[in-house]
């Protein structure tokens, strides 16, 4: 490849023992996925005997579960902040005690409102995760492989909300005719958050964050035991020759972004793509699979079981593209996921319409369209999505980038959440596809024309691109390796 801005001299990888170390570290950071996908999918099977307990009607249905997503919201923002502050790893500890204590008080609820604090508190630590996480997996990964090692988040969101699928299921067919039932499938949740919080203890701050504070001697460290030594020199003088460059500027917040035309668009750009991704519908289907199945035709059982599908092929999906995120250009993986997902919801409104109610072949028809629209996102867009956002932005914003996009991203997923199930009622399973496959292919435009590419350069050159607006110039193509 002839020469680029974005192109990297540092030593190759090669294979060594920091590369189970890298690992574990990204074992134990994506529980962190894991619970943010359990508590988002476990409402799936857990709402109707909840509602059935607590006397809930349509709307404090939709507020239980958006409760969760509008507090995300806050929490991918501050969650941002506060890793910019305090560090990726302090932060990602602290939410495993907002996991564990959320859980608790969803569990052991006696009212409506008390509900509803629990899913806020949820609702934090699943919006700080999701900002934190990726990030902290992003700056730890060594360039090459940075796409599959913060794609594992992704990966451990999908596994998650099967768990709490399977989990619903079993405990559904085999203790749903006892009061509480609900509560049980909302405590398993309590594991994984124990899992995080304790492994969190033993792992490393990000490097590239102990740079920013100075601490460049404890960062050297943290490198060498991820990389070869050559490698973690060579790496270290680079993220230190960057971070020189930008010793004068402070975190970043609104204002200094608002006034640099390059950073701007930059968040612009991840802003635009979480919102292409939640208005994708995906979680409308993660979130009331079961509802939709209902809808089609299956029964209150049938559905329960049927709903495990797309959270099986969810999970097929996610290992599919952990295994070719470092070796398929992100745009490529965008372009290919949203018309596929707009063909998705065209044959789900098409059948929808086509096939009354009452017609036998309907609910598996449907099934069949709904596992492929999943399959598909789960395959091409939210796993690249979420690393996307984790590599776009210059460190002095990263956090601050990263809380906005998820900010917003959330924010659209409440919304979606709120009004999904009168969108449904209203205007049929065939309008409300019809509407998303309007939107995808918006998303379509979007993505071809104002998305660059980041795959195959380190951070630091992405920043220096980023920084001086040469990102935006060509779409540059991946440096070969």
């Amino acid at each position: 490849m002839s020469s680029s801005p974005l192109q990297s001299t540092l030593p190759a990888l090669t294979p060594g023992p920091y590369r189970k170390r890298l690992g574990l570290v990204a074992l134990v950071a994506t529980f962190g996925g894991l619970l943010f996908g359990y508590d988002t999918g476990v409402t799936n099977g857990a709402l109707s005997p909840m509602s059935a307990e607590l006397g809930l009607n349509a709307f404090t249905e939709g507020v239980a579960a958006s409760a969760l997503v509008f507090a995300a919201a806050i929490g991918a923002l501050a969650g941002g902040r506060l890793s910019d502050a305090r560090g990726r790893r302090r932060s990602i500890i602290l939410l495993a005690v907002l996991f564990f204590l959320g859980t608790v008080v969803v569990v052991a609820t006696p009212s409506f409102g008390v509900l509803v604090a629990g899913r806020v508190l949820l609702g934090l630590a699943v919006g700080g995760a999701s900002t934190v996480v990726p990030v902290y997996l992003a700056e730890l990964a060594p360039y090459e492989i940075r796409g599959s090692i913060a794609g594992r988040n992704e990966l451990a969101i999908v596994v998650g909300q099967l768990a709490a699928f399977v989990v619903n299921a079993i405990i559904f067919t085999t203790l749903g005719h006892l009061p509480g039932v609900w509560r049980i499938m909302f405590a398993v949740c309590a594991l994984p958050a124990l899992a995080l919080f304790f492994g969190m203890l033993r792992m490393p701050e990000s490097p590239r964050w102990l740079v920013e504070k100075g601490r460049t001697d404890a960062a050297l460290a943290v490198l060498s035991t991820i990389r070869t030594q050559s490698r973690a020199e060579s790496e270290m003088n680079e993220i230190l020759e960057v971070a020189q460059e930008e010793r004068s500027e402070e975190q970043l917040g609104w204002r200094a972004v608002l006034s640099n035309k390059n950073l701007l668009r930059i968040l612009l750009i991840g802003i635009g793509m979480g919102v292409a991704q939640q208005l994708t519908g995906i979680n409308s289907i993660m979130y009331f699979g079961q509802n939709v199945l209902r809808e089609s035709g299956f029964g209150a059982v049938g559905a329960s079981i049927a709903n495990i599908a797309p959270g099986v092929i969810a999970v097929v999906g996610g290992v599919i593209a952990v295994s070719m995120m470092d070796r398929l250009n992100r745009r490529t993986t965008f372009l290919i996921g949203l018309s596929l997902t707009t063909l998705s919801h065209l044959l789900i409104a098409i059948a929808s319409s086509a096939l009354p109610i009452g017609n036998p072949a309907r609910p598996w028809v449907i099934l069949l369209l709904v596992v492929i629209f999943v399959g598909s996102m789960q395959t091409f867009l939210n796993v690249a999505v979420w690393v996307y956002l984790s590599e776009i932005f210059p460190l002095h914003m990263r956090g601050f980038g990263m809380g906005v996009s998820v900010f917003v991203l959330w924010i659209t997923n409440g919304f979606l959440s709120l009004y999904f199930l009168s969108l449904v009622q209203a205007v049929g399973i065939n309008g409300t596809f019809l509407l998303f496959a309007v939107v995808g292919a918006l998303a379509l435009v979007f993505v071809w024309r104002f998305v660059p590419e980041t795959r195959g350069h380190t951070l630091e050159k992405l920043e220096e691109a980023v920084t001086t607006g040469t990102i935006y110039v060509v779409k540059q193509p991946a440096a070969r390796r």
